[in-house]
């Protein structure tokens, strides 16, 4: 866990989890083995990550599937990190959305499966709703 980061309550980091600085995990966030978040990331209250594709109670052939959260990324409350995915620089999922696949730096995902609705600056204001023209 890196520099001045606020973790909230009732939070569960596994071992294995990697966190930047900066970072502000909200109440009740489960961060499972495999997990990297990069400096100045947001995650809302309830979200999950998960790190099992084939999740069963027992089985001796598991293998941690990794996921990645860059830099400045904001993920809504109550949403699900499916493994496997990368989070853009400084996109946005929405509260309640299921990440299937990887997001694009500044892309905004909402629903389930999680699906594009714009572009957002670093500060997360839409740019455009075009998602032919992301931005440079």
């Amino acid at each position: 866990v890196g520099e001045g980061c606020n973790i909230g309550k009732n939070v569960f980091v596994d071992a294995g989890v990697s966190i930047g600085s900066r970072v502000k995990i909200q109440n009740n966030v489960s961060v499972y083995a495999g997990v990297t978040i990069e400096d100045a990331v947001f995650v809302g209250p309830s979200a999950v990550f998960t790190n099992d594709m084939y999740p069963r109670a027992t089985n001796d052939d598991w293998e941690i599937t990794p996921t990645l959260i860059k830099e400045g990324s904001s993920i809504g409350a109550n949403a699900t990190i499916v493994c496997g995915n990368t989070i853009g620089r400084f996109a946005m999922v929405g509260a309640g959305s299921v990440v299937t696949r990887d997001i694009r730096d500044h892309e905004l995902v909402v629903g389930n499966p999680a699906r594009f609705m714009a572009w957002v600056d670093e500060s997360g204001r839409i740019t455009s709703r075009d998602e032919s023209s992301p931005p440079a």
